[in-house]
Protein backbone atom coordinates (compact mmCIF):
# COMPACT_ATOMS: atom_id res chain seq x y z
CA UNK A 1 0.00 0.00 0.00
CA UNK A 2 1.16 3.38 -0.64
CA UNK A 3 0.34 6.29 1.85
CA UNK A 4 0.86 9.51 1.97
CA UNK A 5 1.16 12.21 4.52
CA UNK A 6 0.63 16.24 4.09
CA UNK A 7 2.22 18.09 6.15
CA UNK A 8 1.31 22.13 6.21
CA UNK A 9 4.92 22.84 8.22
CA UNK A 10 7.57 20.36 8.88
CA UNK A 11 6.81 18.76 12.24
CA UNK A 12 3.13 18.47 10.98
CA UNK A 13 3.76 15.05 10.26
CA UNK A 14 5.38 13.58 12.84
CA UNK A 15 2.62 15.27 15.37
CA UNK A 16 -0.38 13.77 13.81
CA UNK A 17 1.08 10.72 12.17
CA UNK A 18 4.29 9.46 13.13
CA UNK A 19 3.72 6.71 14.80
CA UNK A 20 1.44 5.34 12.55
CA UNK A 21 3.74 6.43 9.52
CA UNK A 22 6.77 4.26 11.47
CA UNK A 23 4.45 1.01 11.86
CA UNK A 24 2.89 1.34 8.51
CA UNK A 25 6.75 1.59 6.90
CA UNK A 26 7.66 -1.37 9.43
CA UNK A 27 5.04 -4.10 7.89
CA UNK A 28 6.24 -2.93 3.76
CA UNK A 29 3.91 -0.46 3.11
CA UNK A 30 5.99 2.69 0.94
CA UNK A 31 5.34 6.05 2.70
CA UNK A 32 5.64 9.72 1.14
CA UNK A 33 5.67 13.12 2.32
CA UNK A 34 4.79 15.57 0.91
CA UNK A 35 5.67 19.06 2.80
CA UNK A 36 3.63 22.60 2.20
CA UNK A 37 5.48 25.45 3.71
CA UNK A 38 9.07 25.99 3.98
CA UNK A 39 10.97 28.82 5.03
CA UNK A 40 12.92 30.76 2.73
CA UNK A 41 14.79 34.21 2.29
CA UNK A 42 12.23 35.78 0.17
CA UNK A 43 9.76 34.83 3.05
CA UNK A 44 12.12 37.02 5.78
CA UNK A 45 14.01 33.98 7.23
CA UNK A 46 17.91 34.01 7.80
CA UNK A 47 20.18 31.97 5.89
CA UNK A 48 21.44 29.90 9.32
CA UNK A 49 17.89 29.71 10.11
CA UNK A 50 17.11 28.26 6.87
CA UNK A 51 20.15 25.78 6.79
CA UNK A 52 18.86 24.44 10.16
CA UNK A 53 15.21 23.82 9.24
CA UNK A 54 16.67 22.08 5.83
CA UNK A 55 19.18 19.80 8.28
CA UNK A 56 16.30 19.06 10.24
CA UNK A 57 13.75 18.42 7.12
CA UNK A 58 16.91 16.09 5.76
CA UNK A 59 17.03 13.90 9.50
CA UNK A 60 13.69 13.35 9.29
CA UNK A 61 13.07 11.94 6.08
CA UNK A 62 15.92 9.34 6.97
CA UNK A 63 14.33 8.55 10.33
CA UNK A 64 11.61 7.50 8.74
CA UNK A 65 13.06 6.01 5.68
CA UNK A 66 10.39 7.97 3.43
CA UNK A 67 9.76 6.33 -0.05
CA UNK A 68 9.42 9.85 -1.60
CA UNK A 69 9.79 13.15 -0.47
CA UNK A 70 8.43 16.52 -2.00
CA UNK A 71 8.27 20.09 -0.37
CA UNK A 72 5.99 23.15 -2.41
CA UNK A 73 8.47 25.50 -0.08
CA UNK A 74 4.78 27.67 -0.04
CA UNK A 75 4.83 30.70 2.42
CA UNK A 76 4.46 29.50 6.12
CA UNK A 77 1.23 31.15 7.16
CA UNK A 78 0.63 32.43 3.95
CA UNK A 79 -1.13 29.66 2.19
CA UNK A 80 -4.60 31.41 2.34
CA UNK A 81 -2.76 34.10 -0.28
CA UNK A 82 -2.34 31.62 -2.97
CA UNK A 83 -5.33 31.15 -5.37
CA UNK A 84 -6.84 27.42 -5.35
CA UNK A 85 -6.67 27.22 -8.63
CA UNK A 86 -2.84 27.41 -9.22
CA UNK A 87 -2.60 25.22 -5.76
CA UNK A 88 -5.02 22.58 -6.45
CA UNK A 89 -2.69 21.51 -9.56
CA UNK A 90 0.51 21.68 -7.56
CA UNK A 91 -1.09 19.21 -5.29
CA UNK A 92 -2.85 16.86 -8.32
CA UNK A 93 0.50 16.67 -9.91
CA UNK A 94 1.87 14.82 -6.57
CA UNK A 95 -1.19 12.46 -6.31
CA UNK A 96 -0.77 11.43 -9.84
CA UNK A 97 2.87 10.84 -9.63
CA UNK A 98 2.35 8.61 -6.05
CA UNK A 99 -1.29 7.63 -6.36
CA UNK A 100 -1.73 7.14 -2.79
CA UNK A 101 -3.96 4.27 -1.49
CA UNK A 102 -3.73 5.71 2.29
CA UNK A 103 -4.13 9.80 2.35
CA UNK A 104 -3.23 11.44 5.84
CA UNK A 105 -4.44 15.08 6.14
CA UNK A 106 -4.71 18.08 8.46
CA UNK A 107 -8.24 18.58 9.96
CA UNK A 108 -10.10 20.61 8.13
CA UNK A 109 -11.19 22.75 11.33
CA UNK A 110 -7.71 23.53 12.73
CA UNK A 111 -6.97 26.56 14.06
CA UNK A 112 -4.09 27.36 12.10
CA UNK A 113 -5.61 28.83 8.20
CA UNK A 114 -2.69 26.86 6.56
CA UNK A 115 -4.27 23.59 7.58
CA UNK A 116 -7.51 24.59 6.61
CA UNK A 117 -7.03 25.89 3.33
CA UNK A 118 -4.60 22.83 2.35
CA UNK A 119 -7.37 20.09 3.72
CA UNK A 120 -9.58 22.23 1.32
CA UNK A 121 -7.42 22.27 -1.80
CA UNK A 122 -6.01 18.66 -1.04
CA UNK A 123 -9.92 17.45 -0.23
CA UNK A 124 -11.02 18.55 -3.88
CA UNK A 125 -8.07 16.15 -5.18
CA UNK A 126 -10.18 12.87 -3.71
CA UNK A 127 -12.73 12.59 -6.24
CA UNK A 128 -12.57 8.61 -6.86
CA UNK A 129 -13.38 9.45 -11.21
CA UNK A 130 -10.37 11.72 -10.48
CA UNK A 131 -8.17 9.87 -8.32
CA UNK A 132 -9.02 5.86 -8.51
CA UNK A 133 -6.55 4.63 -6.85
CA UNK A 134 -7.30 6.41 -3.46
CA UNK A 135 -9.17 4.22 -0.57
CA UNK A 136 -9.11 5.82 2.55
CA UNK A 137 -8.81 9.71 3.53
CA UNK A 138 -8.00 10.44 7.48
CA UNK A 139 -7.31 13.65 9.23
CA UNK A 140 -4.71 13.88 11.71
CA UNK A 141 -5.02 15.04 14.89
CA UNK A 142 -2.39 18.15 15.52
CA UNK A 143 -1.42 18.90 18.93
CA UNK A 144 -1.23 22.56 18.83
CA UNK A 145 -3.65 22.76 16.18
CA UNK A 146 -6.72 20.29 15.95
CA UNK A 147 -6.94 20.88 19.91
CA UNK A 148 -7.58 24.43 19.39
CA UNK A 149 -10.40 24.13 16.72
CA UNK A 150 -14.34 25.91 17.81
CA UNK A 151 -15.76 23.51 20.24
CA UNK A 152 -19.23 22.70 17.47
CA UNK A 153 -16.53 21.70 14.91
CA UNK A 154 -13.95 19.72 17.61
CA UNK A 155 -12.29 17.15 16.54
CA UNK A 156 -14.02 13.40 17.30
CA UNK A 157 -11.87 10.63 16.25
CA UNK A 158 -13.42 7.15 15.12
CA UNK A 159 -9.93 5.42 14.24
CA UNK A 160 -7.37 4.28 16.26
CA UNK A 161 -3.71 2.96 15.51
CA UNK A 162 -1.81 1.04 18.20
CA UNK A 163 1.47 3.06 17.91
CA UNK A 164 3.08 1.43 21.46
CA UNK A 165 5.75 0.29 19.57
CA UNK A 166 6.37 3.31 18.18
CA UNK A 167 5.93 6.40 20.72
CA UNK A 168 9.23 6.49 21.61
CA UNK A 169 11.03 6.46 18.54
CA UNK A 170 7.90 9.23 17.04
CA UNK A 171 8.90 11.57 20.72
CA UNK A 172 12.58 10.95 19.46
CA UNK A 173 12.00 11.93 15.55
CA UNK A 174 10.17 15.07 17.07
CA UNK A 175 12.82 16.31 19.19
CA UNK A 176 14.82 16.86 15.94
CA UNK A 177 12.58 20.06 15.10
CA UNK A 178 14.64 21.79 18.36
CA UNK A 179 12.67 25.36 18.07
CA UNK A 180 9.22 23.51 17.77
CA UNK A 181 9.81 21.95 21.06
CA UNK A 182 8.73 23.83 24.56
CA UNK A 183 8.66 22.59 28.25
CA UNK A 184 5.30 22.17 29.27
CA UNK A 185 3.12 23.83 29.72
CA UNK A 186 3.66 23.97 26.16
CA UNK A 187 1.40 21.53 23.69
CA UNK A 188 4.62 20.50 21.79
CA UNK A 189 6.70 18.57 23.61
CA UNK A 190 7.37 14.47 24.95
CA UNK A 191 5.22 14.64 27.89
CA UNK A 192 2.28 15.73 25.77
CA UNK A 193 2.50 13.98 23.41
CA UNK A 194 2.43 11.04 25.21
CA UNK A 195 0.15 12.11 27.68
CA UNK A 196 -2.01 12.36 24.16
CA UNK A 197 -1.28 9.15 23.05
CA UNK A 198 -2.07 7.61 26.14
CA UNK A 199 -5.06 8.71 26.18
CA UNK A 200 -6.34 8.40 22.77
CA UNK A 201 -5.27 4.71 23.96
CA UNK A 202 -7.51 4.45 26.60
CA UNK A 203 -9.75 4.89 24.08
CA UNK A 204 -9.02 1.88 22.26
CA UNK A 205 -7.79 -0.47 24.37
CA UNK A 206 -3.95 0.33 23.69
CA UNK A 207 -1.32 1.81 26.13
CA UNK A 208 -0.79 4.17 23.48
CA UNK A 209 -2.47 5.25 19.83
CA UNK A 210 -2.71 7.85 17.72
CA UNK A 211 -6.25 9.26 16.33
CA UNK A 212 -8.09 9.92 13.39
CA UNK A 213 -10.89 11.19 11.63
CA UNK A 214 -12.73 8.85 8.70
CA UNK A 215 -13.38 11.60 6.13
CA UNK A 216 -14.07 8.84 2.95
CA UNK A 217 -12.93 4.69 3.01
CA UNK A 218 -13.47 2.89 -0.65
CA UNK A 219 -13.92 -0.83 0.08
CA UNK A 220 -13.33 -3.09 -2.98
Amino acid sequence: MKVMVISPHPDDETLGAGGTLLKLKSEGHQIYWLNITNMKPEYGYKPERIAERNAEIQKVKEAYGFDGFYNLELEPAGVDKIDLGKFIPMLKEVFEEVKPELLLLPYQHDVHSDHRVIFEAAYSCTKSFRAPYLKTVLAMEILSETDQAMQESGFVPNVFVDVTDYIDKKIEIMNTYESEITAPPFPRNAEAIKGLAAYRGATAYYNYAEAFYLIKSRLD
